[in-house]
């Protein structure tokens, strides 16, 4: 599964996950610190990741043009680093079935 952690997501999320999220990173990562959504949304486009964010910005770019990149929202308030990697690992099928599903572009998690 390769995710794709917005800036606004701790890079500290990547160790507490586990290996089935293993292709996952973070947009600090891969050095695109402080970029452009679209700067990022390409990057996830053209490396075949499916972004992660709080924001709502990348839900409306899914809108726009459609998929790849997919979009997971996450639209569960302010949570601590180590509460959304329990709720990610709690979502995995959810996620898994999105990420293979092409009629969807954007999967929300409350």
């Amino acid at each position: 599964m390769k995710l794709l952690f917005d800036q606004n997501i701790s890079y500290r999320i990547l160790q507490l996950l586990p290996d089935s999220f293993s292709d996952c990173r973070q947009v600090g990562v891969v050095g695109l610190h402080n970029s452009k959504d679209s700067d990022i949304w390409q990057f996830a486009k053209q490396n075949n990741f499916t972004i992660v964010t709080f924001d709502s910005d990348f839900f409306d770019m899914s809108i726009l043009h459609g998929s790849p990149p997919k979009v997971v929202w996450l639209r569960t308030g302010n949570i601590p680093t180590s509460g959304l990697a329990e709720r990610m690992i709690l979502n995995f099928s959810t996620i898994s079935s999105f990420i293979d599903n092409p009629e969807q572009s954007c999967l929300d998690i409350f």
